[in-house]
């Protein structure tokens, strides 16, 4: 008498669907367009920022904020990468609700090198009149 050792088995579909890897994925997919999309919005208004001679930088503050305020050649001021211009009783709003924060922004200044100077001393009083103390000017390197 043959006696038989298997057990019986018992086919199951598997309803379930491990997606954990699928979220990893879309996480990691996430933080790099947040990256990307700050980088690419800083340059959609064309300034040709004046040049400078290579140095060392500070290295920037982790947990600050910062606002990007570009200013064209043609004297137009543009709030981060919105294409449209600020007029300048806008501006002085946005500014005064930036300085009203708990912890203000750092404000970037990207002057066309062609803009009178006369216009970003105007911006600069303007931030001063916000109570925005800490700002930034935006350059490139220049070229040998």
């Amino acid at each position: 008498m043959a006696r038989t050792f298997k057990r019986p088995r018992q086919s199951h579909p598997i309803a379930e669907l491990n997606v954990t890897n699928l979220i990893d994925l879309g996480f990691t997919l996430l933080i790099i367009f947040m990256i990307t999309t700050q980088v690419t919005q800083e340059q959609t208004i064309p300034v040709n920022l004046p040049a400078e001679s290579k140095s060392t930088q500070q290295n920037a503050d982790k947990s600050a904020h910062f606002v990007a305020i570009s200013i064209d050649a043609k004297g137009n001021t543009y709030v981060d990468a919105n294409p449209r211009p600020v007029p300048i009783t806008e501006l002085r709003t946005r500014l005064h609700v930036y300085g009203l924060e708990t912890k203000p922004p750092v404000i970037r200044i990207r002057g066309d090198a062609h803009v009178p100077y006369e216009k970003i001393v105007a911006l600069m009083d303007e931030l001063k009149k916000a109570n925005l103390l800490k700002f930034t000017f935006d350059t490139q390197a220049a070229s040998k």
